[in-house]
Protein backbone atom coordinates (compact mmCIF):
# COMPACT_ATOMS: atom_id res chain seq x y z
CA UNK A 1 0.00 0.00 0.00
CA UNK A 2 1.16 3.51 -0.66
CA UNK A 3 1.06 6.86 1.02
CA UNK A 4 -1.68 9.47 0.74
CA UNK A 5 -1.31 13.18 -0.02
CA UNK A 6 -3.15 15.31 2.57
CA UNK A 7 -4.63 18.64 1.48
CA UNK A 8 -6.10 21.45 3.55
CA UNK A 9 -9.56 22.84 2.82
CA UNK A 10 -8.06 25.12 0.14
CA UNK A 11 -6.57 22.13 -1.73
CA UNK A 12 -3.00 22.96 -0.67
CA UNK A 13 -0.73 20.06 0.25
CA UNK A 14 0.09 19.99 3.96
CA UNK A 15 1.37 16.46 4.63
CA UNK A 16 1.77 12.91 3.47
CA UNK A 17 0.13 10.22 5.59
CA UNK A 18 0.37 6.47 5.57
CA UNK A 19 -2.72 4.78 4.17
CA UNK A 20 -3.97 3.68 7.61
CA UNK A 21 -3.90 7.25 8.96
CA UNK A 22 -5.58 8.57 5.81
CA UNK A 23 -8.41 6.07 6.04
CA UNK A 24 -8.81 6.78 9.76
CA UNK A 25 -9.20 10.51 9.06
CA UNK A 26 -11.83 9.82 6.38
CA UNK A 27 -13.63 7.27 8.59
CA UNK A 28 -13.75 9.73 11.50
CA UNK A 29 -15.18 12.48 9.27
CA UNK A 30 -12.09 14.68 9.64
CA UNK A 31 -11.22 14.36 5.93
CA UNK A 32 -12.78 13.51 2.60
CA UNK A 33 -11.35 11.07 0.09
CA UNK A 34 -10.82 12.61 -3.35
CA UNK A 35 -10.98 10.74 -6.64
CA UNK A 36 -9.04 11.71 -9.79
CA UNK A 37 -11.61 14.39 -10.63
CA UNK A 38 -11.21 15.78 -7.06
CA UNK A 39 -14.76 14.78 -6.19
CA UNK A 40 -15.03 14.58 -2.38
CA UNK A 41 -16.41 11.47 -0.66
CA UNK A 42 -17.18 10.77 2.97
CA UNK A 43 -16.30 7.26 4.17
CA UNK A 44 -19.54 5.43 3.27
CA UNK A 45 -19.65 7.11 -0.17
CA UNK A 46 -15.95 6.28 -0.78
CA UNK A 47 -16.50 2.63 0.11
CA UNK A 48 -19.54 2.44 -2.15
CA UNK A 49 -17.87 4.19 -5.10
CA UNK A 50 -14.47 2.51 -4.96
CA UNK A 51 -15.69 -1.02 -4.20
CA UNK A 52 -16.63 -1.41 -7.87
CA UNK A 53 -13.30 -0.22 -9.25
CA UNK A 54 -11.16 -2.77 -11.06
CA UNK A 55 -7.88 -0.97 -10.31
CA UNK A 56 -6.71 1.47 -7.67
CA UNK A 57 -3.18 2.91 -7.89
CA UNK A 58 -2.77 2.92 -4.10
CA UNK A 59 -4.26 -0.55 -3.69
CA UNK A 60 -7.33 -1.91 -1.96
CA UNK A 61 -8.32 -2.67 1.61
CA UNK A 62 -10.02 -6.03 1.87
CA UNK A 63 -12.04 -7.61 4.64
CA UNK A 64 -14.41 -10.56 4.52
CA UNK A 65 -17.31 -8.20 3.74
CA UNK A 66 -15.70 -5.17 2.05
CA UNK A 67 -13.24 -4.22 -0.64
CA UNK A 68 -12.50 -0.55 -1.29
CA UNK A 69 -9.68 1.62 -2.60
CA UNK A 70 -7.07 3.39 -0.53
CA UNK A 71 -7.37 7.09 -1.44
CA UNK A 72 -4.27 8.63 -3.00
CA UNK A 73 -5.45 12.09 -1.95
CA UNK A 74 -7.57 13.28 0.97
CA UNK A 75 -8.73 16.75 1.97
CA UNK A 76 -9.04 17.82 5.58
CA UNK A 77 -12.50 19.16 6.37
CA UNK A 78 -11.54 21.84 8.91
CA UNK A 79 -7.82 22.61 8.48
CA UNK A 80 -7.01 25.87 6.62
CA UNK A 81 -3.39 26.58 7.53
CA UNK A 82 -0.24 25.64 5.64
CA UNK A 83 2.70 24.57 7.79
CA UNK A 84 5.69 26.92 7.60
CA UNK A 85 9.09 25.47 8.40
CA UNK A 86 12.64 25.92 7.32
CA UNK A 87 14.52 23.18 5.54
CA UNK A 88 16.45 21.17 8.12
CA UNK A 89 20.22 21.30 7.63
CA UNK A 90 20.91 17.60 7.15
CA UNK A 91 23.21 15.50 5.02
CA UNK A 92 20.25 14.20 3.01
CA UNK A 93 18.95 17.73 2.35
CA UNK A 94 22.39 19.04 1.27
CA UNK A 95 22.63 16.16 -1.24
CA UNK A 96 19.07 16.91 -2.44
CA UNK A 97 19.82 20.64 -2.78
CA UNK A 98 22.94 19.85 -4.86
CA UNK A 99 21.11 17.30 -7.00
CA UNK A 100 23.45 14.56 -5.77
CA UNK A 101 26.23 16.14 -7.83
CA UNK A 102 29.73 16.88 -6.68
CA UNK A 103 30.19 20.65 -6.35
CA UNK A 104 33.75 20.36 -7.72
CA UNK A 105 33.65 17.91 -10.65
CA UNK A 106 29.90 18.11 -11.34
CA UNK A 107 29.42 14.35 -11.54
CA UNK A 108 26.18 12.84 -10.24
CA UNK A 109 26.88 10.11 -7.70
CA UNK A 110 24.84 7.76 -5.55
CA UNK A 111 24.33 9.11 -2.03
CA UNK A 112 26.67 6.51 -0.54
CA UNK A 113 29.52 7.86 -2.70
CA UNK A 114 29.08 11.48 -1.56
CA UNK A 115 30.48 13.35 1.41
CA UNK A 116 29.86 16.79 2.83
CA UNK A 117 32.63 19.31 2.23
CA UNK A 118 33.14 22.64 3.93
CA UNK A 119 34.07 25.18 1.23
CA UNK A 120 35.97 27.18 3.83
CA UNK A 121 37.38 24.39 6.03
CA UNK A 122 36.21 24.33 9.62
CA UNK A 123 39.86 24.46 10.71
CA UNK A 124 39.95 27.92 9.11
CA UNK A 125 36.78 29.12 10.79
CA UNK A 126 34.29 28.02 8.14
CA UNK A 127 30.80 27.52 9.55
CA UNK A 128 28.84 24.28 9.42
CA UNK A 129 25.97 25.95 7.55
CA UNK A 130 24.02 25.86 4.28
CA UNK A 131 26.20 28.60 2.74
CA UNK A 132 29.49 26.76 3.41
CA UNK A 133 28.66 23.07 2.90
CA UNK A 134 28.41 21.27 -0.44
CA UNK A 135 28.09 17.71 -1.71
CA UNK A 136 31.43 16.33 -2.81
CA UNK A 137 32.50 12.99 -4.25
CA UNK A 138 35.17 11.24 -2.22
CA UNK A 139 38.03 11.74 -4.73
CA UNK A 140 37.35 15.50 -4.91
CA UNK A 141 36.94 15.73 -1.15
CA UNK A 142 40.31 14.03 -0.61
CA UNK A 143 41.98 16.20 -3.26
CA UNK A 144 40.64 19.46 -1.80
CA UNK A 145 41.46 18.35 1.75
CA UNK A 146 41.93 21.30 4.12
CA UNK A 147 42.32 23.96 1.41
CA UNK A 148 40.16 26.65 -0.06
CA UNK A 149 38.80 25.79 -3.53
CA UNK A 150 41.15 28.35 -5.16
CA UNK A 151 44.18 26.90 -3.36
CA UNK A 152 43.29 23.38 -4.53
CA UNK A 153 42.60 24.55 -8.10
CA UNK A 154 39.02 23.28 -7.76
CA UNK A 155 36.50 26.03 -8.46
CA UNK A 156 32.95 25.42 -7.29
CA UNK A 157 30.46 24.53 -10.01
CA UNK A 158 27.56 25.61 -7.75
CA UNK A 159 27.27 28.26 -5.06
CA UNK A 160 26.03 26.86 -1.74
CA UNK A 161 22.87 28.63 -0.63
CA UNK A 162 20.25 28.05 2.00
CA UNK A 163 17.29 26.59 0.13
CA UNK A 164 13.92 28.16 0.56
CA UNK A 165 11.50 25.74 2.11
CA UNK A 166 9.09 24.08 -0.25
CA UNK A 167 6.42 21.66 0.72
CA UNK A 168 7.24 19.56 -2.30
CA UNK A 169 10.76 18.93 -1.15
CA UNK A 170 9.67 17.71 2.24
CA UNK A 171 6.81 15.51 1.06
CA UNK A 172 7.87 13.82 -2.10
CA UNK A 173 9.87 10.62 -2.08
CA UNK A 174 13.05 10.24 -4.12
CA UNK A 175 13.43 9.74 -6.98
CA UNK A 176 10.92 12.32 -8.21
CA UNK A 177 9.69 9.81 -10.81
CA UNK A 178 7.81 8.11 -7.97
CA UNK A 179 5.29 10.95 -7.70
CA UNK A 180 1.79 9.50 -8.16
CA UNK A 181 -0.05 10.98 -11.14
CA UNK A 182 -2.92 12.06 -8.89
CA UNK A 183 -0.48 14.24 -6.88
CA UNK A 184 1.17 15.99 -9.82
CA UNK A 185 -1.75 18.28 -10.60
CA UNK A 186 -1.98 19.30 -6.94
CA UNK A 187 1.68 20.11 -6.31
CA UNK A 188 3.79 22.96 -7.61
CA UNK A 189 6.26 20.90 -9.62
CA UNK A 190 8.28 23.94 -10.65
CA UNK A 191 10.25 23.45 -7.43
CA UNK A 192 10.96 19.77 -8.12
Amino acid sequence: MSRTLVLNRSFRAVAVADWQRALTLVYMGLAEALDEALTPYDFPAWVAASSNWVEAPAGFVRSPNLRFAVPEVIRLVRYDRVPHREVAFTRHNVFARDGRRCAYCGRRKPTEELDLDHVIPRSRGGPHAWTNVVASCRPCNLKKADKLPEEAGMPLKVRPVKPRWTLLGSLIPHPRTDIPASWKKLLDLADA
